[in-house]
């Protein structure tokens, strides 16, 4: 805590803005597998699919089998038997992509394919996206208001 002339300033937290969007993911047949087979049958887990902050393009993404957390901030999408939650925070970002998984010489992993990315890291797990309601209408991106917001 710091000090001020009237004695300890306190911090307050600070409020989450965002927009939500009803959530549609796709699955390709090998991701399903793939994550079947990492549930191990384990019907009280549930992949949460989430968009970080960092990353080399601004946004990570962020897959994890984890028990359902049972919070309402949370929308909840089934895909043949497997329960996919995803925050509402993250809903603008991550609506819309296509998880597929890919097994090669040099490893396998989870590939993600976002139709809202307006830049995306040579790594596939990185990428960037902005929100409309940061542009004035009818602008395009390169007319931003407010380039910081970018990200």
């Amino acid at each position: 805590m710091e000090e001020d002339m009237c004695g300890v300033r306190l911090s307050l937290p600070v409020a989450e803005v965002y927009d939500s969007v009803p959530v549609v993911i796709d699955f390709t047949d090998d991701a399903k597998i793939a994550i079947k087979d990492a549930m191990g049958g384990d019907n009280s887990q549930v992949l949460i699919v989430r968009a970080e902050r960092g990353g080399c393009s601004g946004y990570l993404y962020d897959m994890q089998i984890d028990k359902n957390p049972n919070d309402e901030e949370f929308q909840t999408i089934e895909i043949e038997g497997i329960q996919v939650l995803v925050h509402n925070r993250d809903s603008e970002l991550l609506t819309g992509i296509t998880i597929d998984y890919k097994n090669t010489l040099m490893g396998g992993g989870f590939q993600i394919s976002n139709p809202n990315a307006n830049k995306s890291c040579g790594c596939g797990q990185s990428f960037s996206w902005f929100s409309s309601n940061h542009f004035e209408s009818g602008t395009s991106a390169d007319k931003c208001k407010d380039p910081k917001l970018l990200v």
